[in-house]
């Protein structure tokens, strides 16, 4: 049989396409660099609270943590 892998869910900022998003930051090292990732954004550069990142909670109002930078969509070109 194949090798063995974990499906990662894509972070809702993403779908929603917001500019404050900056992308997964790892803990790890090169020697595993798999290890406490995590989304972080402009407002979360620390992680974004699972709620916001893969819940239903959209960011558009205030949020503990948030230094006062909520959810704004990118600008279609």
């Amino acid at each position: 049989m194949g090798g063995c892998f974990t499906m990662i869910k894509e972070p809702q900022c993403s779908i929603r396409n917001c500019i404050h998003l900056i992308g997964v930051k790892s803990d790890g090292g090169e020697s595993d660099p798999e290890k406490n990732e995590r989304v972080v954004c402009r407002a979360f550069p620390d992680g974004i609270p699972d709620e916001i990142a893969y819940g239903d909670n959209k960011h558009s109002k205030p949020f503990p943590g948030d230094s006062g930078i909520q959810y704004e969509q990118e600008k279609p070109e």
